[in-house]
């Protein structure tokens, strides 16, 4: 019996493959490319002019008179993605942990889990925004009435970034807890079993065995929620602060919660109308996420221990 098979036709791989290539082709490798071109062009949608400006976009970006709005979008970006990914994971894991245990109503825990991540990002934007509204949300009124103060949660930098990574985790804690959920059903119950007779605590159990077994998953969700953070922020963002406010020095330079998609989005669409600057921080961005997947794939698969090994 062989262990590979083997097409007689060498064209017949090539059929099986032409309606994927055919999709990618049209909805990904000539987007891609267009962007590209463009990205060598000073261009405006709505006036349809276009100039060959070589460099120029990316000079601009990194050495021009604006750049450095977009040194600090570039910063925020990290930070807000950082930020979502460590304290979206932590949470998610905690929690589908807890929702794994075998308790009466364990179903209805683990749908009120799961059910932000059904929400759109613009509906996630508004609940929060109705809840944290300074002057009638719910979250002020409590801290009004247990602690007398109602935060400025919009119009103070520091409060509006930690709202929008809140809303970021928040939104996307469904998504994790589902798949740590299904994690936990491979980590053999054995392990923790022995581990309780020889003594271990329940946080021991959780860090040397349960914590380590999940780590294939742990390293498939890094790169769902970088790129989550990355590119499906914009909602969030848009709805709950448009970019602003403007933060303290160094911060001063634009929005404090303005990341580097919603950057793409005011450089094409509004602002310059300059769809080709657009179009070369759309590239940069694009390459930053590539290679910080490299690198993920590169070096952070080590870490990673399955069962088997």
């Amino acid at each position: 019996m062989r262990e590979h098979a083997v097409f007689t036709n060498r064209w017949l791989p090539w059929v099986f493959l032409a309606p994927s290539l055919a999709v990618l082709t049209v909805f990904l490798y000539y987007p891609l490319w267009q962007a590209v071109v463009l990205s060598f062009h000073r261009a405006n949608l709505l006036l349809g002019t276009r100039r060959f400006v070589g460099w120029g976009n990316y000079e601009a970006i990194f050495t021009g008179p604006l750049s450095a709005r977009y040194h600090q979008v570039m910063v925020q970006s990290f930070a807000f993605s950082m930020l979502v990914v460590v304290i979206g994971l932590s949470i998610s894991v905690v929690l589908a942990t807890l929702a794994a245990q075998p308790l009466r109503g364990a179903r209805v825990y683990r749908l009120l889990l799961i059910w932000p991540f059904a929400l759109s990002p613009a509906v996630a934007a508004t609940i929060m925004l109705f809840l944290f509204n300074p002057e009638i949300g719910g979250v002020n009124q409590v801290l009004n009435a247990l602690f007398g103060i109602k935060p400025r949660w919009l119009d103070t930098p520091q409060l509006a970034f930690a709202l929008v990574v809140v809303t970021a985790v928040w939104k996307n804690l469904g998504y994790n807890v589902v798949f740590y959920l299904a994690a936990l059903q491979n980590v053999p119950k054995e392990l923790s079993e022995a581990a309780a007779i020889d003594g271990a605590s329940g946080f021991q159990r959780f860090f040397r065995i349960t914590l380590p077994m999940l780590s294939p998953m742990t390293f498939f969700l890094v790169f769902t929620n970088l790129t989550y953070s990355f590119f499906d922020s914009y909602g969030l963002i848009d709805v709950l602060t448009r970019g602003g406010p403007i933060g303290p020095a160094p911060f001063d330079a634009v929005g404090i919660t303005r990341t580097m998609v919603y950057q793409v989005a005011n450089d094409g669409f509004t602002g310059s109308g300059n769809t080709g600057l657009a179009a070369a921080f759309g590239n940069i961005v694009l390459a930053i996420v590539a290679l910080i997947t490299f690198a993920q794939f590169r070096f952070g698969g080590r870490r990673v221990q399955y069962g088997d090994h």
